[in-house]
């Protein structure tokens, strides 16, 4: 009675997604809301999640020759008007401090809604020479921008993220870095996030402001829509010129050099919610769950059942496991719901008839399956159900993403398509604005990628039957 009691609290996906994501947020202990709209709280299981996801990341990023730095928070209004194109992508969101104390500032500052123009100043300043290139930095921080809307990790008007900066002697090996950094993205997304992603390219109506390329990772949630997972960014001299940044080459020759950014933020989180989770709230991932496992001991009154349970936690993090043990006096019913709902990947069950037996019963949170395992052997039946959930993720996500990959050759079955069944409608596409723009006011999607694995679906556009070269990615998105 005490699960189906907690699992009542979260609206099941099929009757209201959103209402259960919202649910699964709150419920799960992730996140709360604060005194301002769009600002959210990470509560500690949340931001747990984040700091592993965090770690991992930032060793990727280190392992390329990445260097972590901090930029100011704050940006005067003079420089962020040096570029642009990136100015105006950003006018409608940027936040603006007027005062200090209470004195009116002689320049308003915008609080950084992303950080390009900090760098480009600070690179305008350190480099000089080809002996200084290539800069290659990233920061972990925190960005205000000021949308209309927000939903927990989705949207949100302050949220957390990394930020990549680079500086390049040659155009090519900026772009080499640009396109490296995506293929970082969907790996750290397929290998320990267990979410498959559709990497391409962005169209120009679509890409970064400023950039001159921008690469995407492409992921299907549960209810069949989008989620842009990643970006990177390619910007050729554009912005070194707008700042100013100049280097002597080997000839003593004064050059311009190219530049690139890429980001992945905690929006993340939400991906991992739609992807993975159920009608009894989070499946997390094993390698960035904040607890791998959780012990719960049955019939814990009885004479050793805490003492073994105990001893078989600190074996299990001296073997480099995030484990848990779970001796409160809540019922094992109401446990099974807590650590369900908060997406543990593995449950440990051990009771008096286990430890007559040497053996304790391991329990996966994706499919409810059950092994009994000897404790002999319990470092290794661990590490290889945890392997087994990984794999049983990925395997279901991507089915989830090929189930939601559909084929038109018009705009008006690209729109029956989405409206029957979601997910992403390919076409073949001329390359104009136009047709972006008739696809979004009439079939309600936005174009995802030109994807790297291109497929011949004919020779014409799918909205204006004009000769067509290149396959695209439509979908509606978070």
């Amino acid at each position: 009675m005490a699960k189906e009691k907690m699992v009542s609290q979260i609206t099941d996906m099929e009757l209201d997604f959103a209402q259960w994501y919202t649910d699964v947020c709150k419920k799960a202990d992730l996140i709360a809301y604060s005194g301002v709209k769009g600002v959210f709280v990470y509560r500690p299981y949340g931001y747990a999640l984040w700091e592993n996801i965090q770690h991992i990341l930032d060793g990727m990023f280190k392992e390329s020759g990445h260097e972590n730095v901090y930029m100011p928070l704050l940006i005067p209004e003079s420089l962020l008007q040096k570029e642009k194109d990136h100015v105006e992508g950003f006018a409608p969101e940027c936040a603006w401090v007027t005062m200090g104390g209470s004195e009116e500032l002689e320049e308003k500052l915008c609080i950084r809604p992303t950080s390009e123009t900090l760098f480009c100043d600070h690179f305008k300043d350190i480099v000089h020479s080809w002996r200084d290139l290539p800069v290659k930095y990233n920061q972990w921080c925190s960005v205000l921008r000021w949308e209309k809307t927000s939903r927990p990790f989705l949207r949100h008007r302050e949220f957390l993220w990394q930020e990549g900066h680079t500086l390049h002697a040659t155009a090519q090996e900026a772009i080499a870095e640009t396109e490296g950094q995506l293929e970082c993205y969907a790996d750290f997304c397929e290998n320990y996030l267990a979410m498959p992603v559709i990497k391409g390219v962005k169209t120009d109506k679509e890409k970064f402001s400023g950039a001159e390329r921008t690469y995407t990772i492409e992921c299907m949630m549960h209810d069949g829509k989008a989620l842009q997972a990643g970006t990177s960014h390619y910007f050729g001299d554009g912005f070194a010129r707008a700042y100013d940044i100049r280097f002597t080459d080997k000839n003593n020759q004064l050059q311009v050099p190219f530049e690139t950014s890429w980001g992945l933020s905690t929006r993340l989180i939400g991906g991992i919610i739609m992807t993975h989770g159920d009608n009894s709230g989070l499946v997390l991932p094993p390698k960035v769950a904040p607890i791998q496992c959780v012990i719960l001991p049955i019939a814990q009154h009885k004479p050793g059942v805490l003492d073994a349970a105990a001893q078989l936690r600190d074996r299990l993090k001296k073997a480099g496991f995030r484990v848990k043990m779970d001796d409160s006096d809540q019922s094992p019913g109401w446990k099974f719901a807590e650590y369900e709902m908060k997406g543990v990947p593995v449950r440990l069950e051990v009771g008096p008839k286990d430890l007559e037996q040497n053996q304790c019963v391991l329990v996966r949170r994706d499919n409810r399956e059950k092994r009994v395992v000897p404790l002999a052997e319990l470092e290794t039946a661990l590490a290889e159900t945890l392997q087994a959930v990984h794999d049983g993720l990925y395997a279901k996500a991507k089915a989830n993403l090929e189930s939601h990959i559909f084929a038109a050759s018009t705009l008006e079955e690209a729109r029956d398509l989405q409206k029957r069944n979601g997910g992403f409608i390919k076409t073949m596409w001329c390359g104009s604005e136009e047709c972006e723009t008739k696809m979004k006011d009439e079939a309600g999607m936005s174009s995802r990628c030109i994807p790297f694995a291109q497929e011949h679906l004919g020779d014409t556009c799918a909205i204006c039957g004009k000769k067509a070269e290149k396959m695209l990615y439509w979908g509606v998105a978070y």
